[in-house]
């Protein structure tokens, strides 16, 4: 049995180039509704452009619903397509 990635799919991954996050935003109860974000900054290593992933925050109010889940995949899988690398100082995401 294989386990569903994300369990929110009307969720959306919004990139907050000026602020250095990558966002997940859902619509909850008819109202488009901030969920958290993992904060990045660009950085070059042995010449390459990365993304480094800081920590994956979720807004307390959305805890243990697979929010973090949900923005991690659609992070990776954005990232994966855009041919990015990424660095992870977020055992969340390490752990995924």
């Amino acid at each position: 049995m294989s386990v569903q990635k994300n369990v929110h799919p009307t969720a959306e991954l919004r990139i907050d180039e000026d602020r250095g996050r990558a966002e997940l935003w859902d619509t909850i109860d008819g109202t488009e509704t901030f969920i958290g974000f993992i904060g990045y900054i660009q950085e070059t290593i042995g010449g390459q452009q990365v993304k480094h992933l800081q920590h994956t925050i979720i807004d307390p109010r959305f805890g243990r619903r697979g929010y973090a889940r949900c923005l991690v995949t659609l992070l990776l899988d954005e990232l994966a397509a855009d041919g990015w690398s990424f660095i992870s100082e977020c055992t969340y995401i390490d752990q995924y």
